[in-house]
């Protein structure tokens, strides 16, 4: 089995669509979506779009799609700075009832067994979808998170970069991020097979920052400017 994993993306639909075209030339069997579809510009569309993608689809929850529940059910959200609040109150708007309602049900972690390798995802640890960390982490900090995770091998997301490596013992790899990578300006995802890939796709950003524009997102000067520019 082939699965690739799409973190972070933010609702750069752009973005997406350069990755889904290039996953479709490589063959998988599942797709995983690791969180944070939202909050970003075309968010509802790239949610919709994954929604009709024919190949399965399993998805875990993100910080912003957690904050995203708990804004439109009128609750007050762990971690959500009080500045994003009205952004969440936009999101939620455009959304219809099943579709809060399915993102509410995506879980905190997934497991799926390869033919060589059980793989745990998670958005940031498995315990707590908004703690962050990356290779220079003092192991003996990060020991709790994975302590009872028997999986062989981790795929999480949260920081916007990838990497690969050992943490507390365990092989952890950052899928980066699609729509806001912090790395470079390619949309960053990851191929699982017969071995464990870092991918990264190029795609028109000229062309993104127009569709951007054209949106009525509250922050899409900003977003162009941090991701698009």
């Amino acid at each position: 089995m082939r699965v690739a994993a799409l973190y972070d993306i933010h609702g750069n639909l752009p973005a997406l669509e350069a990755v889904l075209a290039d996953v479709a030339t490589v063959g998988i069997d599942h797709v995983v979506i690791g969180g944070d579809i939202f909050p970003g510009p075309m968010a509802r569309e790239a949610l919709r779009h994954l929604r009709q993608l024919a190949a399965p689809v399993s998805y875990i929850r993100g910080n912003g799609d957690r904050a995203l529940v708990d804004v439109a059910n009128g609750h007050d959200s762990v971690g959500l700075p009080h500045t994003l609040v009205p952004l969440l109150q936009w999101h939620a708007a455009q959304l219809d009832v099943s579709e809060v309602r399915a993102v509410s049900e995506w879980p905190l972690t997934l497991t799926l067994t390869l033919p060589q390798i059980k793989v745990l995802f998670c958005h940031a640890t498995p315990r707590d979808d908004n703690e962050m960390f990356n290779l220079t982490t003092p192991a003996e900090q990060m020991a709790p998170a994975f302590a009872n995770v028997s999986e062989q091998l981790i795929v999480c997301g949260h920081t916007h970069r990838q990497f690969d490596g050992i943490i507390a013992g365990h092989r952890i790899v950052n899928a980066g991020s699609v729509g806001m990578p912090f790395g470079g300006t390619e949309a960053e995802w990851l191929l699982l097979g017969e071995a464990v890939e870092l991918r990264r796709t190029a795609y028109d950003r000229v062309a993104a920052a127009g569709r951007v524009m054209a949106t009525d997102y509250p922050r899409k000067d900003e977003f162009i400017q941090m991701v698009l520019s």
